[in-house]
């Protein structure tokens, strides 16, 4: 790996998982943070699939997942052409270029582009997706970068579940993470394609309300809601959990579903 002082002013490296990656990404803008981790916990991926992930970023959460499943071959489809070419840099440095690809593509693009692009219908096993979640310009960031990750508009989560279940194939499972406030837009929004959602909730201690939900939803599905038990990522004296530390230094997959083989 280039040492860090090789690297570009405007970039870090910054290590994840307990240093299984380290990653390169903006100094400033949007940076990734235990958001990702938990997204890539969340996917139910086994050896031999295909995965796709939607505004990837630098590739924290599919590298993340990618790292954690072996075999595993992955997409990352980010529109901002900086950001994926960190994204295609970082899975070279951490060994999974040979299995990891990095995209310059909306993730509302047409069915055509994606196709072009190498991703036609019924291409993946899995999507995952952190979308940006806050709609309008309320305490928007003045950083391009930075707003463009967090602010989207009242239709950014259906179109992007729409590219979603047209790139899964049959019996597909979308993964996603959302504001918990929200979680009445998730259940809207999946139920346009997707069943057998399991959601969970993620606490930042006990007894305060809970900040994310991530979500799955299998294609076509008619099974019902289920509703996990919550992930509580830290202690009263802020110490974090051993269910979170097993997760976010040490790449523990979450129990969301069940998938076939």
């Amino acid at each position: 790996m280039m040492p860090a002082d090789h690297a570009p002013t405007d970039v870090s490296e910054d290590a994840i998982l307990g240093g299984r990656l380290v990653l390169r990404q903006r100094r400033r803008g949007h940076r990734f943070g235990h958001d990702a981790i938990l997204l890539a916990a969340a996917v139910p991926a086994r050896p031999g699939q295909r995965a796709v992930e939607l505004g990837a970023g630098v590739g924290a959460a599919g590298l993340a997942l990618a790292h954690r499943v072996a075999g595993l071959s992955l997409t990352l489809v980010e529109i901002d052409r900086a950001l994926a070419a960190l994204a295609k840099d970082n899975a070279q440095r951490n060994g999974m270029a040979d299995r990891v690809q990095a995209l310059c593509l909306d993730a509302e693009a047409s069915a055509d582009t994606f196709a072009a692009a190498g991703l036609p219908a019924a291409c993946a096993a899995h999507v995952l997706m952190n979308p940006p979640f806050n709609v309008g310009q309320h305490n928007a960031s003045p950083d391009p970068g930075r707003r463009a990750a967090h602010i989207g508009t009242g239709e950014t989560l259906a179109r992007w579940l729409a590219t979603a279940a047209r790139l899964l194939d049959t019996d597909g499972v979308v993964t996603l993470i959302w504001r918990a406030d929200a979680l009445a837009d998730v259940q809207a929004a999946l139920a346009r394609g997707f069943g057998g959602v399991t959601i969970l909730p993620v606490y930042p201690r006990p007894g305060a309300a809970a900040i994310r939900v991530l979500a799955c939803g299998v294609k076509a599905s008619r099974a019902p809601l289920t509703m996990l038990p919550g992930l509580v990522l830290a202690d009263a004296g802020n110490k974090p959990t051993p269910q979170a530390e097993a997760i976010l230094r040490e790449n523990v997959a979450l129990a969301m579903i069940e998938t076939q083989t």
